[in-house]
């Protein structure tokens, strides 16, 4: 178990990360054309919209429910059946993924006015009529990439855990060379960004049909009632708010940010952007896997390895979570000016942006935490535990925004989103405790604590030896990219040798 677990899950989290440095090439190339201004801060909230509901038909409710039932499906019936119950949510998502698409595209005005009241109640209507503009071009993404998703989720069943968490790259691609070559040829050069992707969600779901093929899985239309239907409503509607919790919670950031002053959307996005390469790495490749293994464990009545497959996930979350979440702190500066800090993109956007990282930053064990925890109950095919996390996360982090944001603008926003995750990922622990599922055992507080020892001395290096800020600001990206390459390689240096002096063997993993 332990083998394949960490073989699959080092697969996802390959090209995860492939996926993740093209997807910091194209945000330093939306950054140097475009910058950050009420021009990018349309384009982001056009992309937003589908992406938050992507998270809920796509990589989110959608597929945390849709998973298990095809596992135990497989592991139960014929495969006459699996392909009966993929036709049949497949034809189901496509007919209630085609209305909203359409709805959307006719009433892009109201729906931006909905996530993005700010723009319209501003004196120029040029950021409000260009993201409605753009809107119409990039929520047909949602349909695509939702269809993506339910692709990567049969493939993942049967073991292919490649080949999905590839796919994202080709949206990356298709930004970049939008921004580049395109956005020359179009009269408003940033809705060059809301073409790529379109092109880039038409990309990405064409490269996964030849391998549905391969393994004779490629879904068919085929209308009328399956059981699986039912059993995927079930657990898919409380679903869509509790495993959601985190984006709705962006979108809420989003919302108010737009009342703020031009550029606090994009300052947003860009440290919440440097926040998701380690969560993409660890949390979400973790969680992919353990879903897939975690249902088919529990399908087979497998109690041992459940327990292990979780064991696991946590041991690596831990390990590579923490100097994760202190050099997204102690770095920030340092990664948002080398990142990012060129052409329009200027010196105070780059400082704005990584004080709202400091803040995410601080939240991302918290974040990953949920991203392992969430997976257990839907493995289970519980979705109303989540929720009822979800509901005191996503309650106390509006409150809480509606508070700091008077404060300390939109870092209140990232503070608040944090603190919130932390709530969610301690609710469902207690109820993991509370349902006899699983507990952290004594090896695992040793290794947390050896791992919190090994983080301090990383610390301390970066604060007393490696925190002067002043070479980055006129130097050229080769040499901040040596400085920066410099202090996150000492570091994890010293970070891993504290650990091997405290006796983790990383091989034995």
């Amino acid at each position: 178990m332990s083998k394949s677990f960490i073989r699959s899950s080092s697969i996802v989290s390959a090209m995860t990360f492939i996926s993740r440095i093209l997807g910091l090439i194209r945000d330093f190339v939306i950054a140097r054309l475009f910058g950050a201004n009420e021009l990018t801060d349309a384009f982001l909230v056009a992309f937003r919209i589908p992406n938050f509901f992507r998270r809920l038909f796509a990589e989110g409710a959608f597929s945390q429910a849709f998973l298990p039932i095809l596992a135990e499906t497989k592991a139960n019936e014929s495969d006459k059946e699996v392909q009966l119950v993929i036709n049949h949510i497949t034809t189901k998502l496509l007919s209630i993924l085609m209305i909203i698409t359409l709805i959307a595209v006719v009433i892009a005005p109201l729906v931006i006015f909905l996530f993005a009241w700010g723009f319209y109640f501003k004196s120029d209507t040029t950021q409000f009529n260009l993201a409605s503009d753009m809107l119409r071009i990039t929520f047909p993404y949602l349909l695509l990439i939702s269809l993506t998703a339910l692709s990567g989720s049969i493939l993942n069943t049967y073991d292919n855990f490649t080949i999905p968490a590839f796919t994202p790259v080709l949206l990356n691609i298709s930004l970049i060379l939008c921004a580049i070559f395109l956005s020359k040829h179009v009269s408003t050069p940033i809705m060059a960004l809301a073409w790529g992707v379109l092109i880039g969600g038409i990309s990405q779901l064409a490269f996964q049909i030849p391998f549905l093929r391969k393994i004779k899985k490629l879904p068919k239309l085929q209308f009328g009632h399956h059981k699986a239907l039912t059993t995927l409503k079930k657990r898919m509607l409380p679903a869509l708010f509790g495993v959601s919790v985190s984006q709705i919670n962006l979108l809420v950031d989003t919302m108010i940010a737009s009342t703020l002053i031009s550029g606090s959307v994009s300052w947003l996005y860009y440290s919440d952007r440097l926040l998701e390469l380690p969560l993409a790495l660890i949390g979400i490749a973790l969680a992919t896997v353990a879903l897939a293994k975690l249902s088919n464990y529990h399908a087979l009545k497998d109690t041992e390895n459940f327990v292990k497959t979780i064991n696991k996930a946590l041991v690596i979350a831990i390990i590579f979570g923490f100097p994760a979440c202190l050099g997204l702190t102690l770095l920030s500066k340092e990664l948002i000016i080398t990142l990012f800090q060129y052409g329009e993109f200027e010196i105070n956007s780059a400082i704005k942006t990584s004080y709202s990282l400091q803040a995410y930053g601080s939240g991302l064990m918290a974040f990953i935490a949920i991203k392992i925890f969430a997976p257990i109950f839907l493995s289970r095919g519980d979705t109303k535990t989540p929720v009822k996390a979800g509901v005191a996360a996503m309650v106390s982090n509006i409150v809480l925004n509606l508070i700091l944001v008077q404060y300390f603008g939109h870092i209140g926003l990232a503070v608040a989103t944090s603190i919130s995750a932390l709530l969610n990922a301690s609710i469902l622990y207690y109820y993991l405790i509370k349902q006899s599922i699983f507990k952290f055992d004594t090896a695992l507080y040793k290794m947390l604590f050896k791992v919190i020892f090994a983080v301090i001395i990383m610390s301390v290096y970066i604060l007393f030896f490696d925190s002067n800020i002043d070479p980055y600001y006129d130097s050229s990206i080769l040499e901040r990219s040596r400085f920066l390459v410099k202090s996150i390689v000492i570091s994890g240096f010293i970070y891993f040798l504290s650990l091997y002096l405290f006796g983790v063997r990383l091989k034995q993993l």
